[in-house]
């Protein structure tokens, strides 16, 4: 088991847009792909909203081939090009961590 880190950088006036997007739409049409989130938190600084989720994978290539159905899934793209349009940039950029669990670890996906 693996788990990826992503967190989001939004501009602070679309923040109610951006959480009711990936609420509303995001987490439901990644769940039809597989995506197992585990946890979502934000962070705020008058700069940018950082939005941060953990995700858990079986394995790399079932995170690759998930993400891959979901970035080409035509709801996804319409959403987007809509939410855009009303609200402009959503994401300004994106940190993407895969997580290996150490040999000792205890924490999420750990085995000992």
């Amino acid at each position: 088991m693996i788990n990826q880190l992503r967190i989001y950088s939004v501009p602070p006036h679309n923040r109610g847009p951006f959480l009711d997007r990936f609420r509303d739409h995001a987490a439901r049409i990644m769940g039809t792909y597989g995506f197992r989130i585990q946890a979502m938190w934000t962070s705020e600084t008058d700069e940018a909203l950082k939005f941060v989720y953990l995700l858990a994978w079986d394995s790399e290539a079932q995170m690759k081939d998930a993400w891959a159905a979901f970035m080409d899934d035509q709801e996804w793209k319409d959403i987007k090009v809509a939410t855009s349009a009303a609200h402009g940039d959503f994401v300004l950029g994106i940190e993407d961590m895969v997580l290996t669990p150490t040999d000792f670890s205890n924490g999420i996906g750990g085995s000992a």
